[in-house]
């Protein structure tokens, strides 16, 4: 009988905790700047709400604490185009060896490869990469690791490590 009651115990509890971890809150209190993570939902005017619910996996919690810190202050981009295969794929593997988490843009109208020379301050080439604020015109593998170190970002992805970009899925 005591077992029983026991394994009833043991069940409620672990019933009882799924349900607490139903919905987890992340984001950044207005007032010290201090990341809060918490069950309730964040007062009025927090900063980077983020919302985990049960099952719900998001990759920015994979990454290491310092590649998501150079994420967050220096989000990287690459342009490419549907006609650049061969230096585009080196330049998504070279990002990929190192962990980077980039997003991919395909030119694929005149008025985006005219919104990129505007960005880049002269005329659009593939690839090209934009590192927060700093950009870098063609492939070349010393000034987009440049870029890249001075940015905070890993030299090397960790293991497990997951490609990003078009093709990455």
């Amino acid at each position: 009988m005591p077992t029983l009651r026991l394994v009833i115990l043991s069940a409620a509890l672990l019933t009882a905790s799924l349900a607490v971890a139903q919905t987890t809150y992340r984001w950044v209190d207005k007032d010290t700047g201090q990341t809060i993570f918490s069950d309730q939902p964040p007062p009025p005017g927090a900063k980077h709400v983020v919302t985990i619910t049960a099952g719900e996996r998001i990759d920015d919690q994979q990454l290491p604490y310092a590649t998501r810190q150079a994420a967050e202050k220096f989000p990287v981009t690459l342009y490419t185009t549907a006609t650049c295969v061969e230096e585009c794929k080196q330049a998504r593997d070279m990002l990929n060896r190192r962990g980077i988490p980039f997003s991919e843009k395909m030119l694929k109208s005149n008025e985006e490869s005219a919104e990129l020379s505007k960005i880049l301050g002269s005329e659009a080439a593939v690839p090209s990469l934009i590192v927060g604020q700093q950009t870098f015109k063609g492939l070349d593998y010393g000034a987009w690791n440049n870029l890249l170190d001075l940015a905070g970002y890993p030299k090397s992805a960790p293991y497990g490590a997951r490609p990003s970009g078009t093709f990455a899925r």
